[in-house]
């Protein structure tokens, strides 16, 4: 019901509770006859709900050499889909030592098998890039979970 704000503030106060604005901008503004107190523990209690249920992404790494055996690769392409289902990143680190790194392309390779295998629960996010004697592609999980 539509009243005057003397005759609102009057209702709350015999009722013993407290007129809250909910809406400033509307015309005419709304507000409530509410216990304030009350309605700022809820809300405080809500806010609290949600930052718990929030999670943060976290980054975790796989590292593997050029010359890696087949079922090395497939436990560690496991391990990275693990991390993608559970929300994280995944950082792909190909570690080349001495003369390897002269061989980029089998990085590459290795990288994009990864990505070949990692398809169907992640996204390249950042493609394979040399950076120092490693070379890091970066997955993010599909956001169809």
């Amino acid at each position: 019901m539509i009243l005057p704000l003397r005759e609102a503030l009057q209702h709350a106060v015999e009722k013993g509770l407290d007129l809250v604005e909910i809406s400033p901008n509307a015309k005419p503004p709304v507000c409530r006859v509410m216990n304030y107190g009350k309605y700022r523990f809820e809300q405080s209690k809500r806010e609290k709900e949600a930052k718990k249920n929030q999670r943060t992404m976290q980054i975790k790494e796989v590292k593997f050499r050029p010359n890696i055996e087949e079922h090395d690769f497939e436990t560690k392409a496991k391990n990275a889909e693990r991390f993608l289902l559970d929300g994280d990143k995944v950082k792909t680190t190909v570690m080349f030592r001495g003369r390897e790194i002269t061989h980029p392309e089998l990085g590459r390779e290795l990288c994009q098998r990864m990505a070949d295998r990692l398809s169907a629960v992640a996204s390249v996010e950042r493609a394979p890039k040399v950076e120092g004697k490693n070379m890091i592609i970066i997955f993010a999980p599909k956001s169809g979970k």
